[in-house]
């Protein structure tokens, strides 16, 4: 039922939980937990009917639809403060997901879980979840077919803090040592090697991508 990348999501998702599936799409994910016991009902939500209709189509399929809310909402905005402790936030681009967590304000709960996948824009994803007082509990990296993705596991902390490039860029990927996270290091330490090397032959400030690449390579050793 559902691909490598939901399956890694899903077991990430505590149990009992009060789940958010933000961006649903088709409710695969959600419709899994629930059949499977694991959280207690679901939100699912998007900002268009068209994934909503395939949603309701998937919860009543699999027999679930009694424990699922669907609505149309823009990111969170449709949601209210209590209502969810468990977010999942997967597909979407980093800068995107920023932008949620960003404008709701009661995600700054140290008892709400979010579980975030983002398609691009990793690094600066974990810059705004560091400067605004949340903490990356574990990343996950695992592969799909051809493609690499990674996800993480965050709360909120309430301490703030400016984290390097280099540390925004790798996160915890590096504490792991399953063949998809050395994977992911090794993509990202190509595309940095490139880029330090563009930025140096065309005389602009390479500094931040060097130090990139040295942290990596010191991971990878």
């Amino acid at each position: 039922m559902l691909d490598s990348r939901l399956s890694a999501v899903a077991d990430l998702v505590r149990s009992g939980t009060r789940f958010a599936d933000v961006g649903t799409d088709h409710a695969y994910l959600p419709a899994f937990l629930l059949m499977g016991g694991k959280i207690e009902y679901a939100v699912c939500s998007d900002l268009r009917k068209g994934p909503l209709k395939n949603a309701e189509e998937t919860v009543k399929k699999y027999g679930v639809a009694d424990k699922v809310n669907l609505r149309l909402s823009d990111g969170l905005d449709a949601y209210s403060d209590g209502e969810v402790n468990e977010i999942a936030i997967a597909g979407m681009g980093g800068l995107l997901i920023s932008e949620f967590i960003e404008r709701t304000t009661w995600l700054k709960n140290t008892d709400i879980h979010l579980i975030l996948q983002p398609m691009t824009h990793a690094e600066d994803l974990r810059k705004t979840l560091y400067e605004n007082g949340f903490y990356i509990e574990k990343e996950v990296a695992v592969k799909d077919g051809d493609k690499l993705y990674i996800i993480l596991s965050v709360y909120y902390s309430g301490i703030a803090e400016t984290r390097t490039v280099p540390e925004c860029v790798i996160g915890e990927i590096y504490k792991n040592s399953d063949p998809d996270s050395k994977e992911y290091l090794k993509a990202l330490l190509k595309k940095y090697s490139i880029k330090y090397e563009m930025l140096k032959n065309a005389g602009k400030d390479y500094n931040e991508s060097e130090l990139v690449v040295k942290e990596l390579e010191k991971w990878l050793k």
